[in-house]
């Protein structure tokens, strides 16, 4: 019978984003927190967790473009940002609000780290923002799992 560690090598991708430097730095706080143990989760899962979380929801896409058009385009265009990988899973998810209606012509058009950014941001005003992220890092993980184990029965 196979193991996850047999099947190392063939884990599923990381596609590398971007966000904004004071999401990022949240992300930090929460991964070097004594709250991420067991496992300890990485920011492919902490950044992918946020997005599940924000656009997952019943309201998300509408607090997502709350959020890109009332808030982030009062930030300065020009901040720094920080390169982030993502699970693939939660990468599409990401293109979908990419390519969706109201990102695309006569709208105004958000890049995809202000989308991620975004995301991050929606997390960060939950009052338990942290432990919902965690716990939908587990969510995200189990789910994989599941999925790697169809695909090899």
């Amino acid at each position: 019978m196979a193991t996850p560690i047999d099947h190392a090598d063939c884990q599923q991708p990381t596609v590398q984003t971007g966000v904004w430097v004071d999401e990022h730095d949240w992300l930090h706080r929460i991964f070097k927190s004594a709250e991420n143990r067991s496992p300890k989760f990485r920011f492919p899962d902490l950044l992918g967790a946020c997005v599940s979380l924000a656009v997952g929801c019943e309201d998300g896409q509408q607090r997502l473009v709350e959020y890109l058009e009332t808030r982030l385009t009062l930030r300065d265009p020009k901040t720094e940002r920080r390169s982030c990988d993502i699970w693939s899973a939660q990468f599409d998810q990401l293109m979908q609000a990419h390519r969706a209606a109201w990102n695309r012509f006569p709208n105004p058009m958000f890049e995809l780290d202000q989308i991620t950014t975004a995301c991050v941001a929606i997390a960060m005003v939950h009052t338990d923002g942290p432990a919902q992220v965690l716990h939908q890092a587990r969510l995200n993980l189990l789910e994989r799992a599941q999925a790697r184990r169809v695909a090899t029965n």
